[in-house]
């Protein structure tokens, strides 16, 4: 498919590179002409010069075409508008815009543009990292109601089926990392030492979750 990316910063072009190595089209739209040089003498994709937000920029970069959208440049008014005119001028629907400031970045999901808050999201993986105690969210739905989150266990649950912890919890375990790789377990899969279990929840159960798993298990399997 054919991918529109606006900046062609460090994000950008590692994008750009990632997407052509997959097999799709790229386009990358920056405004600064040297931006470009980020890019790798093999590129082939288009190398668009202007401002994202631009009809005429977005048309010469074939959104008419495209499947999907990314503004990813260093301001977030640019990006939302870009993302706007990609959506609602040629009816894109795969959006994405990176946001800088988070509050922002919340009144765009319930406007229907989905966001990476990019200094939230860098917080929140580096609280996760010194305050491992409790759950972090990943990922939230735009309305705020159902979250994607890490949820520390109890040591006792090492060498239990995630059926169990399941069962006590009353979640469902999305994956489990381990050894830096993602698992989607089955019901009879045994949580391993240095597993990490993340959740599929309603928010206002995740507090009922943590206090769940943070505490041994009753029983044995």
């Amino acid at each position: 498919m054919h991918i529109v990316i606006m900046g062609c910063g460090r994000v950008g072009s590692t994008l750009a590179h990632i997407l052509e190595d997959k097999g799709h089209s790229v386009a990358i739209i920056d405004q600064a002409p040297e931006s470009f040089r980020r890019l790798r003498g093999g590129f082939k994709g288009r190398r668009v010069t202007g401002f994202g937000f631009d009809r005429d920029v977005q048309v010469e970069s074939g959104i008419e075409g495209a499947s999907a959208f990314v503004a990813v440049s260093s301001g977030d008014n640019s990006n939302i508008i870009a993302a706007r005119v990609a959506r609602e001028t040629f009816g894109v629907d795969n959006v994405v815009a990176r946001i800088y400031d988070p509050r922002r970045a919340e009144v765009y999901q319930r406007l229907g543009i989905p966001t990476v808050a990019t200094v939230r999201w860098t917080a929140d993986q580096i609280l996760r990292r010194l305050v491992p105690e409790g759950a972090e969210p990943l990922w939230r739905d735009p309305t705020g109601e159902v979250v994607l989150a890490e949820v520390q266990t109890h040591k006792a649950w090492i060498g239990s089926k995630v059926s169990s912890l399941e069962a006590t919890a009353q979640t469902r375990v999305a994956y489990l990392s381990r050894m830096g790789e993602a698992i989607v377990p089955s019901p009879d899969t045994v949580v391993q030492d240095g597993d990490v279990v993340h959740v599929m929840a309603a928010s206002a159960d995740l507090g009922r979750i943590i206090d769940a798993l943070a505490v041994k298990p009753k029983g044995g399997e």
